[in-house]
């Protein structure tokens, strides 16, 4: 009785500001569409905040995981709902379209350009906090999730039910199933058992009427879009159904370093004839970044080789020695743990729990402050003397917080079509870089000195790397590569810049889809796919 009550004065006090307000702006004029325009205004008043609202800063600010988009001077939304029923999402879309907002979709936050929760023209924020049940059904290996949970919280539902059972996705454990799922998403498995994408078997979609779609009814073109097509462009993926996989009890891993006095850049060279040649059971990364020396405290150049390996030590370290001897590998290097154990060794976040992977709000070791990213695929073994200029970077001033990341390809990726899902890069990818450069908040204001830095190393890189198109992982979005910054129309040509980078041959698929499920545009962003012909405004 207490909780019908509160209800009934929340919906009066919200129809009673809408009522004393002007109502002249699309955005009271929205707001006035969800209290009046629907018979959800007793529950949907509850999840709906407004810059008056003395919570409405909290929650934008709680899930913003690159801070160089939280500033004064970052655009803002009007509004930020945060669902609790579906009837709450449809009626959000309906109040958007008819009072011309747009609509930007947060399930984790950890979009590296920001567009889930910033946009340059009126929009209004939904974020998916309370959409994050996790069903495991162990008997059938698959899993049914909602786009706002989290991977931590999705391993976690795994590992109580099955210590044999897993889903093939990332180590950073606060990102959000939605826009994971809706990039690709690779991980320690990806080699073995392809992408994250790759094991999604239906899905829930709400389109830009409203409509909740599974996948016989939104069609296998659809489908096939939202599974690596990139999020914010089709449709609001309500929940996912996943496809589970098997590991064993004991997995390996170990974490070297070695510097230039030891050869480092040698055996990078030697890495890229090796690493995609590995098999399948085993994840090998290389990553580069700037530490002090432990000898005399000067700055120095780590370069890091991270295995996964499904399997025991016993058979891990003679593989190595067989493959790449000069790496050096003992028993003594190799840790067993159990596959779960692994996610939270390799995030970083060890001598926890496995509660730890619930804790949204972590601030992992892998979730960085201010950053700005930059992706690459190497057909092509980069030559040491190619290797020895990108060192040479690492001297520099702003690199302090800057990481690359070389990502081994081959095994189960070099076996799946590059039309079998969105995601095209699969066969002939040796690995993929990452570049990463991070600063505190507090420098936001000498942004533009870091992001030169990891502008020019993309730029040295240029020879080195794919071409015609140059690649890039849309689940690393650069806004660098061909956007229109006015976040309001999005041409098929300016568009084809960037979708080509991303998607390659596959982008005219994801047009045709987009044209099919969201012909008027509603669903748009920055680098949201278009529909052949895009109305101005639309």
């Amino acid at each position: 009785m207490e909780s019908r009550c509160l209800s009934s004065v929340l919906a009066l006090l919200f129809v009673a500001f809408l009522t004393l307000s002007s109502a002249t702006s699309p955005h009271d004029n929205f707001l006035r569409c969800l209290s009046l325009g629907s018979n959800l205004s007793s529950s949907i008043a509850r999840v709906v905040y407004t810059p008056d609202n003395s919570l409405y800063s909290s929650i934008l600010d709680s899930r913003i995981r690159n801070l160089r988009f939280s500033t004064p001077d970052t655009p803002k939304p009007l509004v930020i709902v945060t669902p609790l029923l579906t009837s709450h999402i449809q009626a959000t879309i309906h109040c958007s379209r008819n009072h011309g907002l747009q609509l930007r979709i947060r399930s984790g936050g950890h979009d590296y350009e920001g567009l889930s929760y910033v946009s340059h023209v009126p929009f209004v924020l939904i974020d998916l906090i309370n959409f994050r049940s996790v069903d495991v059904d162990v008997e059938y290996r698959v899993a049914w999730v909602q786009s706002g949970a989290i991977l931590g919280e999705l391993y976690y539902k795994i590992a109580e039910k099955s210590k044999t059972l897993a889903f093939p996705g990332g180590i950073c454990h606060t990102v959000g199933i939605g826009g994971y799922l809706s990039g690709g998403g690779y991980g320690l498995l990806f080699r073995k058992y392809g992408l994250a994408a790759d094991n999604i078997i239906d899905a829930q979609l709400i389109d830009a009427n409203g409509r909740i779609l599974d996948r016989q009814s939104m069609g296998e073109d659809v489908f096939w879009a939202i599974r690596g097509g990139g999020g914010g462009s089709f449709g609001i993926v309500l929940s996912w159904k996943l496809k589970l996989v098997s590991v064993p009890p004991t997995v390996t891993v170990f974490a070297v370093g070695r510097t230039l006095e030891q050869n480092a850049i040698e055996l990078i060279h030697k890495w890229q004839y090796v690493a995609h040649r590995m098999p399948h059971e085993m994840y090998f990364d290389v990553s580069l970044s700037q530490v002090n020396s432990t000898r005399d405290g000067k700055k120095t150049i780590l370069s890091s080789f991270i295995a996964f390996f499904l399997g025991g030590a016993d058979e891990l370290v003679p593989l190595m020695h067989e493959r790449f001897p000069e790496l050096g590998i003992t028993k003594k290097d190799c840790i067993e743990m159990s596959w779960i154990e692994s996610i939270i060794y390799l995030g970083k976040i060890r001598n926890q729990s496995l509660e730890v992977l619930l804790d949204r709000d972590l601030q992992s070791p892998l979730t960085l402050p201010s950053f700005k990213s930059k992706s690459d695929y190497v057909k092509e073994p980069i030559p040491e003397i190619g290797l020895k200029g990108l060192w040479t970077r690492f001297s520099e001033k702003e690199v302090e917080s800057g990481v690359i990341y070389f990502f081994s390809y081959g095994g189960r990726m070099d076996e799946i079509p590059e039309s079998s899902t969105p995601f095209p890069h699969r066969a002939g990818n040796l690995y993929k870089i990452i570049y990463n450069v991070a600063w505190n908040q507090q420098d936001n204001k000498n942004s533009d000195k870091y992001i030169s830095w990891i502008r020019r190393v993309y730029s040295y890189m240029r020879p080195y790397v794919s071409k015609s198109p140059r690649e890039a992982y849309i689940n690393y979005r650069d806004l660098d590569i061909g956007t229109n910054n006015e976040g309001n129309t999005t041409s098929y040509a300016r568009a084809s810049v960037w979708g080509q980078k991303y998607f390659k041959n596959n982008f005219d698929r994801l047009v045709l889809a987009k044209m099919m499920i969201d012909p008027e545009n509603f669903f748009r962003h920055e680098q949201s796919i278009p529909p052949l012909c895009t109305k101005q405004g639309h």
